[in-house]
């Protein structure tokens, strides 16, 4: 992970990177618990995985990765974040844990999740610092605080 460009500095990007660290965390249970054999309980983690990442996603696209799409350089990088958001949602929806087939589907994807993260954290995160203007990151925001009605953003530092 990146660290020296500053942008985990900015409140924004630290509410997504929390989120991001949420979300693997879940994903890492569920990974335990289904190699222990445990499928109830992944199963009863699926739902509030689903509802983090929705919201998260929600916050990302109507936000962030709507101004960033507004320049010609970042919009086919965003389009890519985003078609893997609905393929993970997808997946999430219609997993079946009693299949051999989805689990396995199931795990690539939160492996798949990482290098997403990654791509936003060490690619489109840097970017915004100097592609976004006071109005974008503001527009970022106010979709944030949408997606997440009753949660406080982080506040600076």
């Amino acid at each position: 992970m990146c660290h020296y460009c500053g942008c985990r500095e900015i409140p924004l990007i630290k509410d997504f990177i929390r989120e991001h660290e949420a979300a693997t965390d879940l994903t890492g249970e569920v990974a335990r618990l289904l190699e222990a054999g445990d499928l109830a309980a992944a199963g009863a983690l699926l739902p509030p995985l689903a509802a983090e990442l929705a919201s998260h996603w929600r916050g990302e696209e109507q936000g962030l990765f709507r101004v960033m799409r507004g320049d010609p350089e970042f919009a086919a990088y965003v389009d890519a974040l985003e078609a893997e958001h609905r393929g993970l949602a997808e997946l999430l929806a219609g997993t079946d844990l009693a299949s051999p087939t989805d689990r396995a589907a199931l795990l690539t994807a939160f492996a798949e999740l990482h290098e997403h993260i990654a791509k936003e954290e060490d690619g489109l995160f840097p970017a915004s610092l100097i592609a976004l203007t006071a109005a974008d990151w503001d527009a970022s925001m106010a979709a944030w605080q949408e997606a997440h009605p009753g949660r406080r953003p982080s506040g600076p530092g």
